[in-house]
């Protein structure tokens, strides 16, 4: 089994590299896809490191990044997510997560993300300041994954994520599938690479009341109106396939520097690429960093990805028994954006004892 276990990543690893000959940097349909919202990240661990951590996600934030990741679940994990989406705008982020182990090699997950864009006023061609009347969109996903270690090398994983945006009147719903490999190898396992490949699903449509309007019958000698409903037109959700590597260095028992890079294909807009590191002391403080680019931004007279450039966080592990009880992480992040303020995340973690670990007989 040991030896087939190479020649299964290998195949897995190929196949998805394989689909990514769909997904070249397309800078022309950019603005073309919906439901970008499949593109953000609530989560502070990998919004530190811009979401490049493709080979070493793990837990929770697995789920946004490399549901493979999920594997690397020792123990029970609650986590939950706040950002402030570019601040200045108003908008927020919120969500909530949890991964499960299921047998000996097995790690189920769920995870919820829903937009807050706050109180709008509802305006119209007649009272274009407003008529006194706000509404608020609705934005969720609902995401379900697992994933599975074969022999502590090689982790798969696949999660399906529905999609609903709503307002008063109208609202559009999908589904998205993720799938994803994780290769551990080195003397240390400290040699990984993965491949996720996110948001591929069927076009989403909007519909509604608020596509209706009143017009006159077709019969010119009916003197009545008729309430007809407009065909919205389909839009595809912004698939994309992350490819990445990272590398753990060790000074001594007490401190680990990951440096990592990712290239990242995208299905509506320029590829990008980017690199970033992480600092960890006896796995109890982390400081983490990273910068990418878009390829061939510089000669588009299209404007870059807001996220374009630095992003930054740190996290502190807690543990204050330092027994196998339930443990405490908290971890925050910053992103520079162009334009706009910026986004901050931050992000609790509880690593969930099971009833045995805490016993001390």
């Amino acid at each position: 089994m040991k030896r087939v276990i190479p020649f299964i990543a290998m195949g897995l690893i190929l196949g998805l590299t394989s689909i990514s000959t769909s997904f070249a940097g397309n800078p022309d349909r950019q603005g073309e896809a919906g439901a970008y919202e499949l593109l953000l990240n609530p989560w502070a661990r990998s919004a530190g490191l811009h979401t490049l951590n493709v080979s070493m996600a793990s837990g929770v934030e697995a789920m946004r990044v490399n549901v493979a990741g999920m594997a690397g679940t020792q123990r029970s994990e609650l986590a939950l997510g706040h950002a402030r989406y570019l601040e200045g705008t108003g908008i927020s982020m919120n969500a909530v997560g949890l991964t499960q182990r299921v047998g000996k090699n097995g790690v189920f997950g769920l995870s919820l993300m829903a937009m807050n864009f706050g109180d709008i006023a509802v305006t119209t061609t007649n009272l274009p300041g407003g008529d006194g009347s706000t509404f608020s969109p609705s934005f969720f996903n609902l995401g379900i994954g697992y994933a599975h270690t074969f022999e502590n090398k090689v982790s798969v994983g696949v999660l399906a994520r529905a999609v609903s945006q709503t307002i008063s009147s109208v609202s559009a719903f999908g589904f998205a599938i993720d799938a994803g490999v994780q290769y551990v190898t080195g003397p240390d396992d400290n040699f990984k690479f993965g491949i996720s490949l996110r948001n591929i699903g069927l076009p989403m449509r909007y519909g509604g009341e608020g596509l209706s309007f009143q017009g006159d019958a077709p019969n010119d000698n009916l003197n009545y109106n008729l309430t007809l409903d407009q065909r919205a037109a389909t839009f595809d959700i912004p698939s994309l396939l992350h490819i990445g590597l990272s590398y753990d260095f060790y000074a001594g028992a007490d401190h680990r520097i990951t440096p990592l890079g990712n290239f990242t294909a995208n299905s509506f807009s320029r590829d990008i690429v980017g690199v970033g590191m992480e600092y960890s002391f006896r796995e109890l403080f982390f400081v983490r960093g990273a910068y990418r680019v878009e390829i061939g931004g510089e000669d588009s007279p299209i404007q870059n990805d807001a996220y374009t450039g630095l992003a930054g966080g740190f996290g502190v592990y807690v543990n204050p028994n330092k027994r196998n009880e339930n443990e405490f992480q908290i971890d925050y992040a910053y992103r520079a954006t162009n334009p706009f303020g910026g986004t901050h995340n931050i992000t609790l973690r509880f690593s969930l004892a099971e009833p045995d670990e805490t016993n001390p007989y």
